[in-house]
């Protein structure tokens, strides 16, 4: 593992400004070694060798938290770990269970025993799997797609315990006008800045193709309206 781009930004960080070190997660990188269709095949034929892949990549995964959040200077873990699609999990809550959230409960752990919180990005669609999400103990959840399952509804059901991260569907910024992103930016804050845990954001990352105007109306109308009541 190759740390020399976090060192030279935590060394050239202005003072108090935290860095937040990334990594990707335990199924993905488990699934591009396997591949998904091989990988599906073999919890059928060989669960003990999708066990030691898991293991192997987890035990490895692990050891880069434990490297990055013992850095001075970062200030969080933002792990990216894609758990399912449109309409389910990849793996089913079983398989999950037993291959996966056992690695993801000792990653978090490693990053809190260092003082860091630990935040997941993770797209599609997690609703069978979210208790397990819950009790693995991340600190933060970020992805959220409108048509799967709205940010609102997320702070609605999970905001006492845990926070959300994004909002703003990727749809909308690529494809909307920067009038319809401000709008969505400040239903948003109404239904999801009101008692803490939540932070303002793209529902995925900013891809290329999102136009500038609509990035730029985004952050434009959560830093004026982020803060303060939202009367229109």
């Amino acid at each position: 593992m190759d740390y020399r781009d976090i060192e030279t930004a935590v060394r050239v960080a202005p003072e108090g400004l935290g860095i937040v070190g990334r990594v990707s997660g335990v199924l993905e990188n488990a699934m591009f070694t396997l591949g998904f269709e091989g990988m599906s095949y073999l919890l059928a034929d060989d669960p003990e060798l999708v066990h030691d892949v898991v293991d192997s990549v987890g035990s490895l995964i692990l050891n880069v938290v434990e490297t990055l959040a013992g850095m001075k200077g970062v200030g969080a873990v933002f792990f990216g770990e894609d758990m399912g699609f449109k309409t389910a999990s990849m793996l089913s809550p079983g398989a999950m269970r037993e291959f996966i959230f056992p690695w993801h409960r000792r990653i978090v752990a490693a990053a809190h025993a260092r003082g860091k919180p630990i935040l997941l990005h993770s797209c599609g669609n997690l609703r069978a799997l979210m208790e397990d999400i819950l009790a693995v103990g991340w600190d933060a959840k970020h992805s959220f797609e409108d048509v799967i399952q709205p940010i609102a509804e997320a702070k609605r059901l999970y905001g006492g315990r845990i926070a959300v991260l994004g909002g703003i569907d990727m749809d909308l910024l690529s494809r909307g006008s920067e009038a319809a992103v401000r709008r969505r930016v400040r239903e948003v804050l109404r239904a999801c800045a009101p008692g803490g845990g939540f932070a303002l954001g793209s529902g995925n990352t900013v891809a290329n193709y999102v136009p500038l105007g609509n990035y730029l109306a985004m952050l434009d109308e959560g830093w004026r309206r982020g803060r303060y009541p939202i009367t229109e």
